[in-house]
């Protein structure tokens, strides 16, 4: 039996699905009516909306299966968030990856599996919409679209629970996601004994942009901005924008070297922009930053304080001399 490596971005991907608070959750009509439909459809015994917790994939919804959780070490839909299609098995028994897997050799007797994976807003694949049979089959084409249409409306009510947790302009967290998003990162920092720092952002003369080109530009710029962090920051980081103008990463596994080199790549990245656009403005930011020390940082707020008042410190002395 091959246990499914652990993804890239698992410390995002966990601390979205624990945002979301879908977990050992009661069943859902919205669920279950996809499952049943996806077994009547694909004439299957069972089928789950299944999600990938840290050791366990747990059923949002679980037609015909008798259980709501099994191990993840054992779990076919852990291999399916690694693919961004279908991940199919025609005969578990005759796959070197499942074929001494318990679920295949017991009890739900696994031959055929086909998951698509349930990926949110993101980008982090949180589980799958599956098909489970007791004998050796295939999907067509047909079939395979039909798969992922109807996971696609499962990843649309899951999208609707974590818009309470976007900023829609830009597609990041907004406060309340940034900061469960973030909080659950740290305590993973301090379980492992991990560097962190915590950067806190503000636009420079964002009310001039408003002013002068008005608010629809203002807005371009605040989503550019966003871009730019998307590409500078890496998958492991937590992203968002609290409000207005101001922006927050924590930055997990990084100590001064690496938040610096995370710096210089950002400036770049933005720089880049600056130089290929036509917008008559520039976008420049100022920044705060703070190493999480475990002694003066319990919650991710202890960490937001220090940075928010290390930026302003950063804008003033901007004001007053040379760009850092």
């Amino acid at each position: 039996m091959l246990a499914a490596p652990i993804p890239v971005n698992e410390t995002t991907r966990l601390a979205t699905l624990r945002t979301l608070k879908l977990l050992d959750t009661p069943a859902e009509e919205r669920f279950d009516r996809l499952t049943r439909l996806a077994r009547r459809i694909f004439d299957v015994p069972i089928a789950l909306v299944s999600l990938i917790d840290e050791n366990r994939q747990w059923f949002k919804s679980c037609a015909e299966l008798g259980v709501s959780e099994t191990p993840r070490d054992i779990s076919f839909c852990g291999h399916a968030i690694l693919h961004d299609d279908v991940f199919l098995i025609p005969d578990a028994r005759a796959d070197e990856r499942f074929q001494d897997n318990p679920l295949v050799t017991g009890y739900p007797n696994i031959r055929f599996y086909a998951g698509q994976p349930l990926t949110v807003p993101n980008g982090t694949k949180l589980g799958t919409l599956c098909l489970i049979d007791t004998r050796p089959r295939d999907l067509d084409n047909e079939e395979r679209d039909l798969l992922r249409d109807l996971a696609h409306i499962a990843e649309q009510e899951i999208a609707a629970i974590e818009l309470a947790t976007v900023d829609e302009l830009t597609l990041l967290a907004n406060r309340r996601g940034f900061e469960a998003l973030a909080q659950h990162a740290l305590n993973v920092c301090k379980r492992l004994s991990r560097h962190a720092s915590l950067l806190f952002f503000d636009l420079d003369d964002f009310k001039r942009i408003n002013d002068t080109f008005g608010h629809a530009e203002g807005d371009r710029a605040l989503a550019t901005f966003a871009t730019a962090l998307r590409g500078a920051l890496r998958e492991n980081d937590v992203i968002g924008r609290l409000s207005g103008d101001e922006f927050v990463a924590l930055l997990t596994d990084a100590g001064q070297d690496e938040t610096e080199r995370v710096l210089e790549r950002l400036r770049d990245v933005v720089e880049s922009l600056n130089r290929a656009s036509t917008r008559g403005y520039e976008i420049r930011f100022s920044v705060g930053k703070t190493q999480f020390d475990l002694e003066l940082h319990e919650l991710v707020m202890d960490l937001l304080v220090a940075s928010d008042s290390k930026m302003y410190a950063h804008k003033a002395a901007q004001k007053n001399g040379p760009r850092d």
